[in-house]
């Protein structure tokens, strides 16, 4: 994969990001044309993941995009053990350099919302399905832009070495 096309990519999942969908839909869709899927399947399929799965702040919804498309390129027929293996092999190098990029698989602890208060305490995270409007606070604020940014990059980078 050419330098050109893995920024191709990253524009791309910026662009959809920018547009509203979620932090898991923006990586799946860059990648979507290489798997031949409909746009709006793809939207769908990796919707649920989308703030930490679910809005819930766990796993990185960006990072679940990433693992959903891992599973595209490991070739067999389920139920095998072998393949089974191989999916979660890839997953969890995939992870490792996600968190060693930044810091974290965690949506929580990406945005910062478990930090300690001056007093030792952690503030308690309520969990609601409303998504927040798209403004420019909410991008000056969030860093899900670097995080798709990354788990783009990251997976080109994976491509590149399985050619």
């Amino acid at each position: 994969m050419t330098s050109e096309e893995i920024e191709q990519r990253v524009t791309k999942g910026v662009d959809y990001f920018k547009q509203g969908y979620n932090c898991s839909q923006s990586v799946v869709l860059a990648f979507a044309d290489r798997y031949r899927l409909e746009e709006s399947f793809a939207a769908h399929i990796s919707g649920s993941f989308g703030g930490g799965i679910g809005r819930m702040r766990e796993t990185c919804g960006t990072a679940c995009g990433m693992f959903m498309l891992a599973g595209l390129e490991v070739k067999g027929d389920y139920p095998s053990p072998e393949l089974k293996k191989k999916n979660y092999e890839v997953v969890q190098r995939l992870a490792s350099d996600f968190k060693s990029q930044t810091g974290s698989l965690i949506c929580k602890e990406l945005l910062g919302l478990n930090k300690k208060r001056a007093d030792g305490t952690i503030p308690e995270i309520h969990i609601v399905a409303t998504p927040e409007e798209r403004t420019e606070e909410y991008y000056r604020k969030r860093p899900c832009v670097r995080m798709v940014e990354t788990s783009i990059r990251i997976y080109c980078q994976y491509l590149s070495e399985m050619e």
